[in-house]
């Protein structure tokens, strides 16, 4: 992959993505290459379920929603309100404005499920693997709209995030994105855990999203370094989570595969 060509795909996004100019809501939000963004997708569908097709409708154990998608985009079932931001309706919708026509059952409103041993006594039903097939088919859209998540996210932390640590969030945002993984970082830690931004996704205060790791990381150079220290800070910042994590949530079962997709934002692509 040509690393210039995609740090200058990734700068066209944060030219546009200052305060004030709104991410567009129904075109692909990139100028990343198409062999780059089938790259950046690849890796994401690896990261959350192995790259498997099964993967692709998953509702895992302790959850209260399931999980669809290479993003495994959050969906919620009827009356139930979680503390996670729920990104299912959003692609849903996003799909079908760039005429991605998904199936019906995806353009529902709230999960077609309401628990899990419902979820997967219908597994293997004609409706779940007609979905599965569709996304299976339409990785592009849903890595396109991963990217647009990735460009909405630095205008709204800047918003949140103090006055006095601005210009350091905005600075570590752009040294991290010069090189492919790190390009990549930014696009997947968002999909991953979220700007950062949301008063409901914090622990005692603390929260462990894309603002959080920017904020956390210690001082480096641009480049490959920014990477390298853009995945520890991401390892900090989970860590953090899980020790301010209410113990009947039993997150820590989580931390050593959090930390293996962090460890990835390090590696060339």
């Amino acid at each position: 992959m040509n690393v210039s060509h995609l740090a200058l795909g990734f700068a066209v996004l944060l030219s546009a993505c200052a305060p004030g100019n709104p991410p567009a809501g129904n075109v692909p939000a990139s100028n990343l290459s198409a062999s780059q963004k089938a790259t950046i997708g690849r890796k994401i569908w690896q990261n959350e379920s192995g790259g498997s097709i099964d993967g692709l409708t998953a509702w895992n154990a302790g959850e209260e929603f399931p999980s669809l998608g290479i993003g495994h985009f959050i969906w919620y079932p009827v009356g139930f309100n979680g503390r996670f931001e729920e990104s299912w309706p959003s692609f849903a919708k996003f799909a079908k404005n760039n005429g991605a026509n998904p199936p019906a059952i995806a353009m529902q409103r709230h999960s077609p499920w309401n628990s899990r041993a419902e979820f997967q006594s219908q597994f293997s039903s004609a409706e779940m693997k007609s979905l599965r097939t569709w996304l299976a088919a339409n990785v592009t859209i849903q890595t396109d709209f991963i990217i647009a998540r990735s460009r909405a996210a630095l205008p709204k932390m800047l918003a949140a995030a103090p006055a006095s640590e601005r210009a350091k969030i905005q600075s570590n945002y752009q040294k991290v994105s010069t090189t492919t993984q790190g390009t990549y970082a930014l696009i997947d830690y968002v999909n991953f855990k979220g700007e950062g931004t949301s008063a409901s996704e914090k622990y005692n205060g603390q929260g462990w999203g894309l603002l959080q790791v920017l904020g956390g990381m210690n001082n480096v150079h641009s480049g490959a370094a920014a990477a390298t220290e853009f995945a520890a800070s991401a390892k900090r910042v989970l860590s953090r989570r899980i020790a301010n994590a209410p113990a009947a949530r039993n997150e820590g079962k989580w931390l050593p595969g959090w930390h293996n997709r962090c460890d990835t934002y390090g590696r060339p692509m």
